[in-house]
């Protein structure tokens, strides 16, 4: 059945959800490439809706949030289908189309080309790389209070704290699968330390134990819907640009060493901001249950910073010491996005207790 939008797309918020709704519908047809082929209007809505998005939020002046949203929402459904959700596996028939692949790079080279000019990568060539990311770390290790981190700590309410959980809970619910799509490969000391990392985040096998489990809890016990992706329409784009650009960079093995100094900063950075969060619940005397998956994180990601330090990234610098400077780009590059990620969530949380 032919799928089309039957509005203009300059009707921004009311075309781009007509217009994720018929790529949603395709996603399910038998043999997407086909149909395309057997007709190539079918998509032409959408992909006007697509390049009408990109050129708004990533070459206009306005770069309005719909825009953003739009395309990062669409990324998003592509990029899950690498990993498998224990569904009816029709929903991946179209998982090696070309259109999709030409989507996807169509987005992110748009995507990628306007946070690069967000960062100064250049000038991170000629510093010394291994000095300067740890310095970086002692100060992840122990930063200075923003005006958010107060808030989240001190002021966030109980309704407050669920919003955060709905946003947090499309990456915390299949936490660290981006983390598998680089364990394959040759043996060495460096993958074995990212396997190492890995099932302590997947509870060394057991369900009960893997971290994803701690945060279905939290959702249960707060008698909020704990199925994986419930909560996608509340989540800021800024936040599902963080987890597309996990993908981004797990996908494409050039961009490795970008991946691991982005590891690096999360699990650096893990212990404080998840501390906030976990006195946040305490302060709201929600129960251990409502608030355990921080705790637990907050241990175990003291370690984990220290072992992608001293396994992983330093033997990294000195392997790769011409492009060493990508480790460092990435750290740098996922402070950023979650800077910007905790300010939209935030804003999203005021908008709920003002509610």
């Amino acid at each position: 059945m032919k799928l089309k939008i039957k509005n203009p797309v300059y009707l921004m918020s009311n075309n781009f959800a007509e217009a994720e709704s018929v790529f949603i519908k395709c996603l399910q047809l038998e043999n997407l490439d086909q149909a395309i082929s057997d007709d190539p209007s079918l998509m032409e809505d959408f992909e006007s809706a697509v390049d009408f998005a990109l050129e708004d939020a990533f070459k206009g002046l306005n770069e309005s949030t719909e825009s953003h949203l739009f395309v990062h929402r669409i990324l998003y459904l592509i990029n899950r289908m690498k990993l498998f959700w224990y569904d009816d596996l029709k929903n991946y028939t179209n998982e090696s189309s070309i259109y999709l692949f030409s989507i996807r790079a169509k987005i992110e080279s748009a995507w990628q080309t306007w946070e690069k000019n967000q960062n100064n990568a250049k000038s991170l060539g000629h510093i010394d790389v291994n000095k300067a990311l740890k310095q970086r770390i002692e100060v992840d290790l122990h930063p200075s209070f923003s005006e958010e981190d107060m808030y989240i700590q001190n002021e966030m309410s109980e309704a407050g704290y669920c919003r955060l959980l709905e946003i947090f809970s499309v990456s915390g619910l299949v936490e660290a699968s981006q983390l598998s799509r680089v364990l394959g490969g040759v043996g060495n000391e460096v993958q074995s330390m990212l396997t190492r990392i890995f099932l302590e985040e997947y509870g060394g096998g057991r369900l009960s134990r893997k971290h994803s489990s701690f945060f279905t809890t939290m959702l249960e016990t707060l008698k909020m819907d704990a199925r994986p992706e419930a909560n996608f329409d509340v989540v800021p784009w800024e936040v599902l640009a963080n987890i597309n650009l996990s993908f981004t960079l797990c996908e494409n093995k050039r961009n490795f060493l970008r991946y691991i100094g982005g590891l690096l900063y999360f699990e650096t950075s893990a212990p404080f901001s998840f501390g906030l969060i976990k006195r946040a619940g305490e302060r709201l005397c929600l129960g251990y249950d409502a608030f355990g998956y921080w705790d637990i994180h907050i241990k175990e990601d003291e370690r984990h910073g220290q072992w992608m330090l001293d396994d992983v990234a330093l033997p990294l610098i000195e392997k790769y010491e011409d492009l060493a400077w990508q480790i460092l780009f990435g750290y740098d590059e996922q402070k950023m996005f979650n800077l910007r990620a905790e300010k939209a969530t935030i804003n999203s949380i005021k908008e709920v207790e003002q509610e």
